[in-house]
């Protein structure tokens, strides 16, 4: 059965028991646009996520101190496995708290229980005297409004996200780019390349002929003293996050990252969206590369290995070209002899022929499926009170890393408030830094603006290591900085038609391409063949119209 008609039957299911057996315990709030001006509940319950290593939010003093601030207690019903299945339980059953934090509820979740009435519309909540903090920020970012809304007109939960970008190193705040933007740094053995009398690559042609003498001479057996044919050219995954091959295919004029939205989506910069897995450069790239496939240049195993295969063959001196975020957490020792490999352009005698065009991807999505106010909520404002404090900076800063006085140490002349250090952390708690960040870290609706690491804290080194590369390394290589937003709100009848057709058509897109890679082609009739079954098989032109329409919706509402 299709996982939309499972969600239809579970729609239904929760709706009967809900109105037939377990009605009796509802405040009275209804979605009609009024405020429930009740303020005499101070005592909530709420049922969410919370990571495996955190001591519990009972004992939690930012937490404490926020209620104290407004008045309230909160009973933590919290849970870090079975989340889904126990939330699942007690929504169809009826038996919900007042709230649900950290759940990350789908779009598709959050307008179904605000249809059916399981979730409070908090639009007519969020005025300045209730929630100041929050209105403030809704104010600076209407694009935040935006991604929250419904296609109803509703707000069914608050907004959570974190906008890491280059603003935090220094870029102008419009001008600045999401750590996500480029999700694959390429690099490449300098130390071969000087034994060889090799430049670094700057087009495919001669990164072929680069792989190409990696291999003829057999470098990490005589360079590292490694067993005899145990070079590989280049490895990395296939269709990976941040070790695919995707990278390499800029000098056709495209870079079809593993997507949040959907793989091998590309919104134009005439806001038109189309997918370049029917483009005809994207048949000449594959063509090409099948060749280096079967020149033994492309590792056999890069369609089915994982991250840790990979980083071992990395990390035993066998590899000359693959793909990471960072350098040193991929090559290990031998990282001293590693340098970032350009994007590079096309092929000579070619269309592409000095083509070089990395798309970009968008950043991490803003989400209102991590507080959700549920019907059983009898003081809506007394809640909202407190989680509007959350939307403070330093407040928001705490509940990400930890308090004040345990991971943050103190404050520089700026203001800027500085973290504890690994060294520190061990020292004072026998935790690395991230482990205490663990400790910490409460789930929820924390929004983490790209301004707070300019105003309120430093964000990590490893982030800024990667921002910094991100700037210097990859964004000159971009003329287009259009990308498809991952904030888009989809109707309910739209998430049937994702949910119908998103899966399926990636799936056979991914596996075509890995087989024209490795078996040569397409031919004209596979080539036609294989673009009409995506429009008859897997809804193409279907997924096409819905993103068309939600992204049109979504740039009318900015």
């Amino acid at each position: 059965m299709k996982n939309s008609m499972k969600k239809v039957c579970a729609a239904v299911l929760a709706a009967v028991l809900l109105f037939t057996g377990c009605s009796g315990g509802l405040a009275g709030n209804v979605n009609d646009g009024t405020v429930n001006t009740n303020l005499e509940q101070t005592e909530f319950d709420i049922m969410g996520g919370i990571s495996a290593l955190s001591s519990g939010y009972e004992g939690n003093e930012v937490l404490n101190a926020l209620q104290e601030n407004v008045g309230i207690h909160i009973n933590w019903e919290t849970m870090s496995d079975s989340l889904g299945e126990q939330v699942n339980i007690r929504i169809t059953g009826g038996q919900y708290p007042d709230a649900f934090i950290g759940v990350g509820f789908s779009n598709y979740d959050i307008a179904r229980y605000g249809d059916d009435g399981t979730f409070l519309d908090l639009t007519p909540y969020l005025t300045p005297d209730i929630m100041p903090n929050l209105c403030a920020v809704l104010e600076a970012h209407p694009e935040i409004r935006a991604a929250i809304t419904m296609e109803d007109g509703c707000i069914y939960g608050l907004p959570s996200g974190e906008q890491m970008t280059t603003a935090g190193i220094g870029a102008p705040m419009d001008e600045a780019f999401s750590i996500f933007s480029v999700p694959q740094y390429s690099m490449i053995n300098k130390a071969w390349l000087d034994q060889l009398g090799l430049e670094i690559p700057t087009s495919l042609d001669e990164l072929h002929n680069v792989l190409k003498a990696f291999k003829d001479n057999d470098m990490s057996a005589t360079y590292y003293g490694n067993a005899a044919g145990s070079t590989i050219p280049m490895t990395t995954g296939f269709d990976e996050w941040c070790w695919g091959q995707n990278i390499f295919y800029s000098g056709f004029g495209f870079t079809n990252w593993p997507n949040d939205v959907c793989n091998d989506l590309h919104l134009k910069s005439d806001g038109t969206v189309e997918f370049v897995s029917v483009s005809d450069a994207y048949r000449d790239c594959l063509t090409y590369f099948h060749d280096w496939y079967a020149e033994g240049l492309m590792d056999v195993e890069m369609f089915s290995q994982s991250d840790s295969q990979l980083i071992a063959k990395c990390q035993q001196g066998y590899v000359g070209v693959s793909t990471w975020w960072y350098i040193e957490e991929l090559m290990g020792e031998y990282a001293k002899d590693y340098v970032f490999l350009p994007p590079l352009s096309g092929p000579k005698g070619t269309q592409y022929e000095g083509v070089c065009e990395v798309t970009i991807r968008p950043g991490s999505p803003i989400s209102s499926g991590q507080l959700n106010i549920t019907n059983r909520c009898k003081s809506p404002i007394n809640l909202l009170k407190f989680f509007d404090q959350w939307y403070d900076g330093e407040i928001a800063m705490q509940l990400q890393y930890g308090p004040k006085g345990v991971f943050f140490t103190g404050q520089d002349e700026k203001g800027m408030w500085l973290s504890i250090t690994d060294d520190e952390a061990r020292a004072q708690y026998d935790k690395s830094a991230g482990e205490l960040r663990n400790v910490y870290e409460v789930f929820g609706p924390k929004l983490i603006l790209a301004e707070y690491y300019n105003e309120v804290f430093y964000m990590e080194d490893r982030a800024i290591e990667r921002l910094t590369d991100l700037d210097q390394s990859w964004m000159p290589h971009v003329n287009d900085t259009t990308f498809y937003p991952v904030d888009c709100v989809f109707t309910g009848m739209e998430m049937e038609t994702l949910d119908w057709h998103k899966a399926d058509f990636e799936s056979a897109v991914r596996e075509q391409e890995g087989l024209w890679i490795k078996e040569g082609g397409p031919t004209d009739a596979e080539w036609e063949a294989y673009k009409q079954r995506l429009i008859d098989k897997c809804g193409m032109n279907d997924l096409l119209t819905v993103y068309q329409d939600a992204y049109d919706r979504y740039a009318a509402a900015q």
